[in-house]
């Protein structure tokens, strides 16, 4: 963390470890093209681009995709032939557009001998693209995939780890063990292409589609399902349902069984009769009553 007054943060690029602007510079106060090569497990893809104050512009491109889809290539597109054929490919794209010089631009990948990049670059090389380089990181004997096929032959052909690893070459009617046959063609095409000046697609190979056998009337009657016949629309109105004439009676008979539950008014007890006053003769009577 920062310790002192003049810390600066470092870019964000570079804090990720995706870009070592020291070499970037180099490489933009050089004013040549560079060559950008980006390899994948699955795929490659080679680039032929120009700093400009807005950005950089791309002047060739190439995929190791473009492989399958339009030159015939039925391996893997993410090993060294397939990376040094995107790499001619790319080369002859640029020759096209005029690029006749570039330099190599590998990124952060710690530059290994006989690496994919490399032969991305021995074919950027072939195209007639020059690209300043040392020999000793190219090997020669792995671009046509002579390496693929003697650890295929080793295996051994029907083995469970042959089958494991080797299974989409199978899959796409190629041998591992002929690997370096199909890499020949596969540049010859992109080499005549570009001299014809067409892009030339190969006609896959189409398997011929299974003969169908007729089928007996009495099989089809069986598969097609029997149509439930539709219901007929009834024009006629249904009459009104009629209320059950019980619960009229039974909805009667609440009305009073309420009207008896409802507390009666308790009936408000009659006064006593005033009493009238008594003369003082009868009270002397009553006294001299009670005397005798």
């Amino acid at each position: 963390m920062a310790k002192g007054s003049n810390y600066r943060v470092k870019l964000r690029r570079r804090r990720e470890g995706k870009t070592d602007y020291q070499a970037r510079k180099a490489l933009v106060v050089s004013g040549k093209p560079r060559l950008v090569a980006r390899t994948a497990n699955r795929n490659i893809t080679v680039q032929i681009s120009i700093a400009k104050s807005h950005g950089d512009e791309v002047l060739a491109a190439a995929n190791s995709r473009e492989l399958l889809k339009s030159y015939g290539w039925k391996a893997a597109t993410g090993n060294i032939p397939a990376a040094y054929l995107t790499g001619l490919l790319c080369g002859f794209k640029a020759k096209t557009n005029g690029i006749k010089e570039a330099i190599l631009d590998i990124g952060l990948v710690a530059p290994t001998k006989g690496a994919k990049i490399f032969a991305a670059l021995s074919g950027v090389l072939d195209a007639g693209v020059d690209v300043p380089h040392s020999e000793e990181k190219i090997v020669k004997e792995r671009m046509k995939g002579e390496h693929i096929a003697k650890y295929a032959k080793s295996l051994g052909a029907g083995s469970e780890e042959y089958n494991a690893k080797f299974s989409k070459y199978n899959t796409q009617g190629v041998a591992p063990e002929k690997i370096s046959e199909h890499f020949v063609k596969v540049k010859a095409t992109i080499t005549d292409s570009f001299k014809t000046g067409k892009q030339v697609v190969p006609k896959l190979e189409k398997e011929a589609p299974a003969e169908k056998v007729p089928e007996k009337k009495e099989e089809k009657a069986a598969k097609v399902p029997e149509k439930a016949p539709a219901a007929k629309k009834s024009t006629a109105k249904k009459p009104a349902a009629k209320k059950p004439a019980a619960k009229k009676e039974a909805v009667k008979e609440e009305a009073p069984a309420k009207e008896e539950k409802a507390p009666a008014k308790k009936a408000a007890k009659p006064k006593a009769a005033a009493k009238e006053p008594t003369t003082p003769k009868e009270k002397a009577s009553k006294k001299g009553g009670k005397k005798a």
